[in-house]
């Protein structure tokens, strides 16, 4: 059953289709996307998991304060690759993303995805999850084909986990569709929980 049949307004405020995506193979169909250009430029001394969470409660506040929010269940997320401390945002450019891509290679990192939910009165709920992921040791021709077939542009980390990318990964421990960019377990936990009706 779709969300207008349920008389329910879901905004998904983000630019990626990854998202959108991942929740319609829930069956969740958000009635409007919203997408909001904020800074997200890291804060000194911040950790991947401290900035995933900002982002998303900043792109949280910016959407609640558009007209298409109004009455609405407002979800928003953000994701961030982290190598400890080291925060790998998305590559500005191709010697970025082979620096990227050489720092990940036979390692484990965490995506961190903060998720925030505001619902129709006002409330606002959040969670920021964890998945480890470590990549086996990458050859230099495998860092420059994946360079060239640009499946890493304006991606977290400099890598899509849903592509080529699956190939590097030797293990990973907790939500798969948290490193795509939403992890499903906790955002369905989030939206029934505060009242949104999927099923």
């Amino acid at each position: 059953m779709g969300t207008a049949e349920k008389g329910q307004k879901l905004v998904l405020a983000s630019a990626s289709p990854r998202r959108r995506d991942l929740l319609a193979q829930i069956g969740i169909l958000p009635n409007t996307i919203l997408r909001l250009s904020v800074d997200e430029s890291p804060l000194g001394h911040e950790t991947p998991r401290e900035m995933a969470t900002r982002l998303a409660d900043l792109k949280g506040a910016a959407a609640r304060a558009m007209p298409e929010a109004e009455g609405a269940f407002t979800l928003t997320a953000d994701t961030v690759v982290g190598v400890g401390r080291r925060i790998l945002g998305k590559p500005q450019d191709e010697a970025q993303a082979r620096r990227f891509l050489e720092l990940l290679s036979g390692r484990a990192h965490q995506v961190f995805t903060g998720v925030v939910l505001a619902t129709p009165d006002g409330r606002v709920a959040r969670r920021t999850v964890m998945t480890r992921v470590v990549f086996k040791r990458l050859s230099g021709a495998e860092i420059d084909a994946y360079i060239v077939s640009e499946e890493g542009e304006g991606k977290a980390g400099g890598y899509a986990i849903q592509g080529r990318a699956e190939a590097f990964v030797r293990t990973i421990s907790g939500s798969y569709s948290n490193v795509v960019g939403l992890p499903l377990h906790e955002t369905v936990n989030l939206l029934t929980g505060h009242g949104y009706q999927i099923y």
